[in-house]
């Protein structure tokens, strides 16, 4: 692969360290950003909700952060409140998002998934 993968998550979190032992294990040549240490530039998230097929695929509403809003932040009308959101909660972020060569190539974490867009 002559590509390394960026893998953007938090450092804590279970899912993010199950993805990196998988990638260590298959010997894939990554590279991790926290993005509560290192927030994503909004174009970056605004491109990511492009490609993952909307904001609703790329923010976690199963998440504490996502249960823990006030109802009325739950509703984003436009791009611009979903954007907001995920800028002021990077913990909203699905995890992790896996980019390759500047294009989203995954959110979340599953053996079967790494082994499809990787083995």
């Amino acid at each position: 692969m002559s590509e390394t993968i960026q893998l953007y998550g938090l450092k804590r979190c279970s899912t993010c360290v199950k993805a990196m032992g998988w990638l260590d294990e298959h010997k894939v040549a990554y590279h991790f950003t926290d993005y509560r240490d290192n927030p994503v530039d909004p174009g970056k998230l605004s491109q990511w909700s492009a490609e993952a097929g909307g904001w609703e695929k790329l923010i976690n509403r199963a998440s504490m952060t996502w249960r823990n809003l006030p109802d009325g932040r739950k509703a984003p009308a436009s791009d611009k409140e979903w954007l907001a959101l995920a800028v002021e909660f990077p913990t909203l972020i699905k995890r992790p998002v896996m980019v390759r060569a500047g294009a989203l190539l995954g959110l979340g974490f599953s053996d079967k998934k790494y082994s499809e867009l990787l083995g």
